[in-house]
């Protein structure tokens, strides 16, 4: 089957704050069975090997966030356990401290939220330009279920920070599908530039009918002129960085991807989002659980 390649325009209604700090933690010494690659040194890690909360270099966001999704985010629902991290979607529901009756604002027009999850972020504490990312992890296939992947860029606000979907899944066009993406700023403000590319979930299921109940290894490789996404191996996405200018925002004529800005560089995200792109939530699967076994960042030599 024939993966989908769409190169366009979207909207997604969230701006970025500008910041984050470089540098991770110098004491955390990696695992003796961690992947060594040629022309690479490793630069950032979590093998997720310490049962209880995540460790303090992951942040969270917090409460209602984006694309009028169903989950309030709240740091309780992430956990190490027996060697993954677990981001658990609930059905729980939680008042909203922000309510306002008749706002126009979607984050303060909902009086509660009925479902409840994690997004963890190294927004404050690492970002990195340039390199290897793998994530080996075990999506929740259930309706509703929309986990992600990602980086955003620690310069401008959205989109002109640019934006790397190493992984999102969710319904596309009514099919559940992978998909592998960047964005950019277009012309209008807060008008993305997509280059992404959407894989059906049936491409992966009908050459393994288990593959939902595996775990699998998503990879980006980043230099000054590409941004290459993979799942298990197989290349999903080539981004040409020469593409990738913004052409309007805060940050109009520079490229999120491959610049001279000092301490530029992107952070990780990882998140179980419900509902919207997810579709309507299977409430008789919940909870639901998100795993990742571990996050590893190279430094090309």
């Amino acid at each position: 089957m024939k993966l989908k390649r769409h190169i366009g325009i979207g909207i997604v209604c969230l701006l970025f704050p500008l910041a984050a700090m470089a540098n991770g933690d110098d004491d955390y010494q990696p695992t003796s069975d961690v992947n060594q690659y040629e022309g690479y040194t490793l630069l950032w890690q979590d093998e997720f090997d310490r049962n209880g909360k995540p460790d303090e270099r992951w942040d969270y966001e917090r409460g209602f966030v984006r694309n009028n999704e169903l989950q309030w985010y709240q740091p309780d629902n992430a956990r190490v356990r027996d060697g993954v991290l677990v981001i658990e979607g609930r059905r729980e529901v939680v008042e909203n401290p922000r309510y306002e009756e008749g706002s126009n604002d979607w984050r303060r027009a909902r009086r509660q939220a009925e479902y409840t999850s994690s997004s963890l972020t190294t927004r404050r504490s690492f970002h990195f330009k340039y390199g290897r990312v793998e994530v080996r992890a075990k999506i929740p296939t259930a309706s509703g279920a929309w986990p992600a992947i990602w980086l955003l860029g620690n310069r401008w606000a959205w989109p002109s920070c640019g934006e790397i979907d190493m992984m999102e899944y969710y319904i596309a066009k009514g099919v559940p599908s992978i998909l592998a993406n960047a964005c950019w700023a277009g012309e209008r403000r807060f008008t993305p530039v997509w280059d992404s590319v959407v894989a059906p979930l049936s491409h992966f299921t009908e050459k393994d009918a288990d593959w939902a109940a595996k775990f699998h290894v998503w990879r980006m490789d980043w230099d000054e002129d590409f941004i290459r996404l993979y799942l298990d191996e197989e290349l999903l996405n080539t981004i040409d960085l020469s593409q990738t200018t913004n052409r309007g925002g805060d940050g109009k004529g520079m490229n999120p991807f491959s610049n001279d800005v000092e301490d530029f560089g992107m952070y990780i995200l990882l998140n179980l989002a419900l509902g919207e792109n997810g579709g309507t939530p299977d409430d008789s699967r919940f909870p639901l659980e998100y795993l990742i076994d571990y996050v590893r960042v190279y430094a090309r030599n």
